[in-house]
């Protein structure tokens, strides 16, 4: 088969990485790409991931059997209509499904019509009556811009003031653009997060293995929320009972709800939840492969990837036998300095030939090619992902791996899988 990956990030350079090891796997193209990548795919440049016409058309002249589309925006652009229109295969959900992600109020309202556990919440279009809201309700409270807002449009706000202040920098200010336009006003939900993506084809629903996402940029989850400073897989927050509770209270009636609203849901959908003491919450669904638990996941599937996907398309996953190897994995993210704020770009990054032939996963998120050089092209720069027996293991030779790799002020959380290690 030939295979198209549409994106430039760290998950898609795991998804280019895992899609090479299939042997049904022929050529493998990565649009636009990383430098990361290119010894697995053909990186194209020149054509934008909003520009679905393009893509179809690219995708015809070489042949494509199969899109896989990694990043949020091109979903909800209509990507995956658009290259099933033409007769070709493509990982993810269409533009319809994509709304459980592209608007949270869909997303919302969705769960409380099909009972599925989820915060009390309020939608506002008018930032007067937002602040009216806070008031009464008092914190701590969650505020979640409307639109896609590249993981980074949600506020938790410990106090009434934070809370106040992050209406006026949504809905007034405009720091997410029209993605703030329309607001979720959330009840703040006490417990442990964790992140379940799931392989779906419409009907059945596989979960993958559970992880955890780091979202504060410093240790001791501490500072500003960022697309994710690291993970680890599995998250044991998520006993083999919490498990089933998620299948059957949520994962299970989302893909029967969306059905029914006749937004059949294919691909992967993410879970992010909450383990309250009331038992698993949804926080959040994205519409693909979250980054980055995906680094930590895949490598710890050990069926082929390109089998899974294909059955996804064509509606027979029920028929797949999906094995995950029993140890763990951890990433760390290095980022530039500066992070999730202003950031240089440009700088060198030595170390990365080092850190792999240590044993390391080194995952590109934001990189790109000088000369011979590779440089920093990005807020969230390197994935350094290690495979162990447990997860102390894991963290250990994850450690050991970015300490090897080094660029202009170049920083990472050091207490990644610290519940897991508390425990």
């Amino acid at each position: 088969m030939n295979i198209l990956v549409i994106g430039s990030g760290g998950r898609e350079h795991t998804l280019v990485w895992k899609i090479a090891q299939s042997p049904k796997t022929d050529r493998l193209y990565a649009l636009p790409g990383n430098p990361g990548m290119a010894d697995k795919a053909m990186c194209v440049d020149g054509i934008e991931i909003t520009d679905n016409q393009a893509i179809v058309d690219f995708a015809q002249q070489h042949h494509i059997d199969l899109v896989v589309v990694g990043p949020e925006v091109p979903l909800t652009n209509g990507l995956v209509d658009a290259v099933e229109a033409a007769g070709i295969r493509a990982f993810g959900p269409s533009q319809a499904a994509a709304q459980i992600e592209g608007s949270k109020s869909f997303s919302k309202e969705l769960m409380k019509k099909y009972h599925i556990p989820t915060a009390k919440y309020e939608v506002f279009t008018e930032a007067e009556k937002a602040k009216a809201y806070i008031r009464q309700e008092g914190a701590p409270i969650v505020i979640k811009a409307d639109g896609l807002a590249a993981g980074k449009g949600v506020v938790v706000a410990m106090t009434e003031t934070e809370a106040l202040a992050a209406i006026t920098d949504i809905m007034e200010d405009k720091e997410f653009g029209t993605a703030g336009s329309r607001v979720v006003i959330e009840e703040f939900m006490a417990g442990e997060e964790a992140s379940l993506l799931c392989f779906t084809d419409g009907q059945t629903i596989c979960p993958m293995i559970s992880s955890q996402d780091h979202k504060r940029a410093y240790d001791g989850d501490k500072g500003p929320n960022t697309g994710g400073m690291g993970t680890y897989a599995p998250a044991p927050v998520m006993t083999e009972a919490l498990l089933q509770e998620t299948y059957d209270k949520i994962l299970l009636p989302v893909i029967k709800a969306m059905s029914q609203e006749g937004k059949t849901y294919k691909g992967c959908l993410y879970a992010g939840l909450m383990i309250t003491a009331d038992g698993p919450k949804v926080v959040e669904f994205n519409a693909r492969f979250g980054d980055p638990e995906t680094q930590v996941v895949l490598p710890l599937l050990e069926s082929d990837l390109v089998e899974i996907m294909t059955a996804c398309c064509d509606g027979t996953l029920a028929a797949q036998q999906i094995d995950w190897s029993k140890g763990a994995a951890v990433c760390v993210v290095m980022a530039a300095g500066g992070y999730p704020r202003a950031y240089r770009k440009g700088d060198k990054i030595k170390g990365l030939a080092e850190a792999r032939a240590a044993g390391s996963l080194v995952f590109h998120a934001g990189t790109a090619q000088k000369g011979a050089d590779i440089v920093t092209n990005g807020g969230r720069v390197l994935g350094v992902v290690a495979k162990a027996d447990n997860v102390r293991a894991a963290v250990d030779k994850a450690y050991q791996g970015a300490a090897m790799i080094s660029f202009k002020d170049a920083f990472y959380r050091k207490d990644i899988a610290h519940r897991a290690l508390n425990r």
